[in-house]
């Protein structure tokens, strides 16, 4: 009686979610999943194991494997763009990014998530229009938080050249940890643009002078 008492503690025991709490709990664990060992093992039982839910409730919830690596990808996006402060929307240079590291010390599986994806789409092309329209959105905020802080707004090298320096930021720490030298490097960052904005201000000095001796 004892042993078949006890035999059905020792299953590992599955929790019961409700719909939006099991969802964000199942984009987790499928971040956490491809962070340790990349998207090959990405499966829905990989991730019902890390999330401690039934293995039905993954197809429930995605339908395809796709579905799930196309939501996990919007939902560390969404993810970075709230913790980041990449788009403070105060238009001051000293607010901008204010907390990139912490953001990768904090959550590292998450930029690892989007890390292994952009590696893989290398691989597997068909994974490039989700991944280019996803990191539109990281470029459309960078931007729109440059056009706030430069008088003369931001085209779209610029953009990319900022957010670039923002990523390869990420990345380093990611891999090498020393949050600190990613703090440094912001600042002299934000130094640049201080300078771009400065540079905007005096051109429309000038600008204004010319129209009064005209």
């Amino acid at each position: 009686m004892s042993e078949s008492t006890d035999a059905p503690k020792s299953r590992p025991s599955r929790k019961r979610l409700h719909y939006g709490e099991g969802r964000e709990a199942l984009l987790n664990a499928a971040v956490r999943v491809v962070a340790r060992g990349g998207l090959r093992k990405l499966t829905y039982r990989a991730v019902a194991e890390e999330a401690g839910v039934t293995h039905g409730l993954v197809v429930h919830h995605f339908g395809s494997r796709d579905a799930l690596i196309e939501e996990t990808l919007a939902h560390t996006i969404r993810t970075s763009l709230n913790t980041s402060a990449l788009e403070p929307g105060t238009g001051k240079v000293a607010d901008f990014s204010v907390g990139l590291s912490d953001m990768v010390t904090t959550d590292p599986d998450i930029q690892a998530f989007q890390y292994e994806l952009l590696l893989e789409a290398r691989r597997r092309p068909e994974l490039l229009p989700q991944i280019r329209a996803l990191y539109d959105e990281y470029f459309d905020a960078t931007r729109r938080e440059l056009t706030r802080m430069l008088p003369t707004g931001a085209d779209k090298a610029l953009t990319r050249l900022v957010f670039a320096a923002l990523d390869g930021l990420v990345l380093h720490q990611l891999v090498l940890g020393e949050p600190e030298v990613t703090d440094a490097a912001l600042e002299e960052l934000r130094s640049l643009l201080r300078f771009l904005d400065a540079d905007g201000d005096a051109d429309g000095d000038t600008a204004d002078r010319t129209a009064e001796d005209g």
